[in-house]
């Protein structure tokens, strides 16, 4: 059995708009929806589903074309990069399916967007044409906001779709990636510009770790900023690592770290390895887990329903 899961970003947190995008997923044959987490300060909604190879591609399209329909960039705030409304497509491997696969579903939705909204699409990572349009930064340099003084360029021509402005919308990027842990950590201070230079200290083109993105955003609600991270490649940069250096700069700064929280659902990988460094666990492992070893004998057959 083949399984690829879906993880696209879209700009809303309307309650409504929200439920329309999922509804999308959700009748979609063989595409099983897994989580949902949108919030009023990132202006985002970030859901994860699975399915065959061609489910999640028609799900992606769907949800893709319901959020084109609905939602207008020219009134849209929030503190996350975004360069549309639909922002960003990733197509990830988790059963019995390449990452190079996960290329071609990734160009398969980029084509099939642009050609039923008639939109700009942007391909990025492994399913870029160079590593410079491969870069997510460089891609969303600006953000909706320079979109139309960008798109125009030769050089940031769409990969599909027209190479015009289009107000409501802005512009999509689709790709592939492993799977990568998003992770959130909340600081005892309402002081953003403090809040930055924690997050500098974490990203990747900004002198820190390699395959992590950080930023900050201010929850006002709380009146307490937040450190949003990407770890695309949590066995390389552990998360143990990357939290450790963020609790060191917090106390450079006198800030507290007050709680986390995962964006989506947490890799076990990420996890494992979380608890074997801060419970100095000798033979934990993923076989080791009971879930997954009761899971795995079934599979073989050694456990009855």
């Amino acid at each position: 059995m083949e399984i690829v899961e879906c993880v696209p970003n879209f700009s809303t947190s309307d309650p409504k708009i929200v439920e329309q995008i999922l509804n999308e997923v959700k009748k979609t044959r063989n595409a099983f929806l897994l989580d949902c987490t949108y919030d009023d300060y990132y202006n985002r909604l970030v859901i994860s589903f699975v399915g065959d190879k061609k489910s999640v591609v028609e799900a992606a399209v769907n949800a893709g074309a319901k959020a084109a329909e609905l939602i207008d960039m020219r009134k849209h705030k929030g503190q996350h990069p975004r360069l549309g409304a639909v922002d960003v497509v990733p197509f990830i491997p988790i059963k019995n399916v390449t990452l190079e696969k996960c290329v071609d579903l990734a160009r398969k939705f980029a084509r099939a967007l642009a050609d039923k909204c008639g939109v700009p699409v942007y391909l990025y990572g492994l399913a870029a044409q160079n590593a410079t349009r491969g870069d997510l930064d460089w891609i969303r340099e600006g953000e909706y906001e320079k979109l139309a003084e960008h798109i125009v360029k030769p050089e940031r021509k769409p990969d599909f779709g027209p190479a015009k402005f289009i107000a409501t919308f802005g512009a999509a990027i689709a790709g592939a990636r492993k799977t990568m842990a998003g992770f959130n950590v909340n600081i005892g201070t309402s002081d953003l510009k403090v809040a930055k230079k924690i997050a500098k200290a974490l990203h990747g083109h900004k002198g820190g770790f390699t395959n992590v993105k950080a930023m900050a955003a201010f929850i006002p609600e709380r009146n307490i900023c937040q450190i949003g991270m990407s770890l695309n490649d949590f066995e390389k940069t552990p998360l143990y690592r990357v939290f450790e250096t963020l609790k060191g700069e917090c106390a450079r700064y006198n800030v507290p770290v007050v709680g986390s929280e995962f964006c989506g659902l947490a890799p076990l990988k990420a996890l494992i390895d979380t608890a074997n460094y801060y419970l100095k666990v000798d033979n934990l492992s993923e076989d080791r887990v009971l879930e997954i070893a009761v899971q795995n004998a079934m599979e073989r057959g050694g456990v009855p329903e």
